[in-house]
């Protein structure tokens, strides 16, 4: 069965709020007004996470981790607060919490946090050599990486969720970076195989007269099973299969075209059931052309054909990212969650990112760890960065008014869009310049936080109400 979550809270709001968003993420899960109901409840069943407010009437949520710890001490604790104060916080990780969450949180970066917490525990089981069914554990993979609100992402979603539940072959195709191997264990843990072993290998980082032994295994090999025997029921991820020689490009095929696979050195057919997900970087129709990949293999494996989008190619999903990976870095390293200024939003978006959206994540781990303020600025971007980035962008030498020199802040911007109105003899500029500067920060905003409105509008300085009418007055599309 599905992983068990529970949620002791004597405020009925937060038990409202998190009943929704678990729901809402198909996530298995039971509320509590206070610990005594939880206690009693432990006796029948042992949950998988516990969320907790620390201040309740009766048992406090820490003495409720000692008690519940002294039943099975790898349920994972998050304490949530509205007294977040050092004291408490530090009392919370000395019980055991496995992370301290105050009050307000964002609801979405709690049910991440649920998530991580799960998948700690099932580690805790392994350590203990109590390894839990598969079917007890949370599908919890990296998919929260694969974020877009872009056309081209928009796509890649469509075809991961036709895919999924099918066994054919699928191509993709994208940059180094640009989340082909998390596209493909999406596939395998949205389908019917998800339940069986998902086996990923680089075929550019093995030796290549390794490959095929290590694919196929070898008849007169001993010990560890070949990859595909591992795989057996589940899938395969060959990533940069454009680099696989000849002779494997050979015993592939046949395992397309039998589901069998001859070993090195063996006559004998071993049958098999795997489904093949490929990724490349370079194209495969150059390679046969060229002779150095084997056509009906090409042909077999290009069933779906999916493209993943270079980041720079979909620079508006730059801010959902890196506010993403900056709140998961902070959780990482027990910090609070670092916040790009519109500047350096602006910068990042007009960068190339050769290594695309893993070239974000390491930065806004960099980030995390070397800037001491919560506000993140242009200085604080690594030297080689903004070097790098500078020469390879000329697009960022250029102002909205054609001015090869960049304007320094959004206020000179601002002022060259004046000048230029005033120097070509308009009149009454206010009234197309304030709806236009309102626009500007809503829409910001709203794909900042996903279109949560509540979140936007406190991100902005109004009130809930006064986020709604200006959307209705600016015909906005929050959709």
């Amino acid at each position: 069965m599905d992983p068990m979550i529970w949620v002791i809270d004597d405020d009925a709001s937060i038990r409202f709020v998190f009943d929704k968003a678990l729901d809402v993420n198909n996530i298995t899960h039971r509320l509590f007004e206070d610990g005594e109901q939880a206690l009693a409840a432990l006796k029948k069943e042992i949950p998988d996470v516990i969320v907790s407010d620390i201040r309740m009437p009766g048992i406090d949520g820490l003495s409720l981790i000692q008690k519940v710890h002294a039943v099975d001490d790898t349920i994972p604790f998050i304490i949530i607060t509205a007294h977040s104060d050092l004291t408490a916080a530090i009392d919370s990780y000395e019980h055991g919490t496995f992370e301290y969450l105050p009050k307000p949180f964002d609801i979405e970066q709690a049910v991440s946090l649920i998530r991580r917490a799960a998948v700690h525990r099932v580690n805790q089981l392994k350590k203990k050599n109590q390894e839990p069914s598969k079917d007890n554990a949370l599908p919890l993979t990296d998919e929260a990486e694969i974020i877009g609100k872009s056309p081209a992402m928009q796509e890649v979603f469509k075809f991961v969720g036709r895919v999924s539940k099918t066994n054919v072959p699928v191509l993709i195709h994208g940059e180094t970076g640009t989340g082909r191997e998390l596209v493909a264990a999406a596939m395998h843990n949205h389908s019917e195989r998800k339940d069986k072993a998902f086996i990923s290998l680089n075929m550019s980082s093995m030796p290549q007269d390794m490959i095929e032994k290590e694919l196929f295994g070898e008849a007169s090999a001993e010990g560890e099973s070949p990859a595909f025997a591992k795989a057996q029921g589940g899938t395969m991820f060959i990533n940069e299969i454009c680099d696989m020689p000849m002779d494997a490009q050979t015993r592939l095929l046949q395992v397309l075209q039998s589901n069998q696979y001859l070993p090195v050195g063996s006559n004998k057919p071993v049958k098999c059931d795997v489904r093949i997900i490929a990724a490349t970087s370079r194209s495969l129709e150059d390679q046969v052309a060229q002779g150095t990949f084997i056509s009906d293999l090409f042909y077999r494996l290009n069933v779906i054909h999916i493209n993943m989008p270079p980041l720079r190619d979909r620079n508006n999903d730059i801010p959902m990212l890196a506010k993403h990976f900056l709140n998961q870095s902070a959780l990482e390293n027990k910090q609070e969650p670092k916040k790009l200024t519109s500047e350096v939003l602006v910068f990042l978006c007009r960068q190339p990112w050769p290594g695309n959206v893993r070239q974000l994540k390491n930065l806004c781990k960099y980030l995390t760890i070397m800037v001491t303020g919560r506000d993140i600025q242009l200085s604080d971007l690594p030297a080689e960065f903004l070097n790098n980035s500078r020469s390879a962008s000329p697009a960022a030498a250029t102002s909205i008014t054609g001015n090869s020199k960049e304007p320094t802040s959004w206020q000179e911007q601002l002022r060259n869009w004046v000048d230029g109105r005033l120097k070509a003899g308009e009149q009454d500029i206010l009234s197309e310049a304030g709806p236009e500067f309102e626009r500007v920060l809503l829409e910001a905003a709203l794909e900042f936080t996903g279109n949560h409105k509540q979140e936007s509008a406190k991100l902005l300085g109004w009130g809930r109400n006064t986020l709604t009418r200006k959307i209705k007055e600016l015909n906005l599309n929050t959709r």
